[in-house]
């Protein structure tokens, strides 16, 4: 069955969630990210392994903590 994934667009290039399946068929971990940019005419691929619990965790403490600055910079435009 296919599936439709629908990138998101990033200033450098786009994102996607890979699929269960297709991590599990080109033995990566589930929860991965696929990154595309394009490079002289073509697009390059990158694959990041999903997150680590302790560093999703510090992360989500560190935009707790600096919640004001961060939407202060998102509504100047940082």
């Amino acid at each position: 069955m296919s599936t439709v994934l629908t990138p998101k667009s990033t200033e450098q290039g786009w994102v996607i969630d890979m699929p269960h399946e297709m991590a599990k068929s080109i033995g990566v971990e589930e929860g991965s990210t696929i990154l595309l940019y394009g490079s002289d005419g073509s697009i390059r691929t990158e694959i990041l392994p999903p997150l680590s619990p302790q560093l999703q965790e510090a992360s989500r403490y560190l935009l707790n903590k600096n919640r004001a600055l961060y939407d202060e910079l998102k509504r100047i435009g940082d």
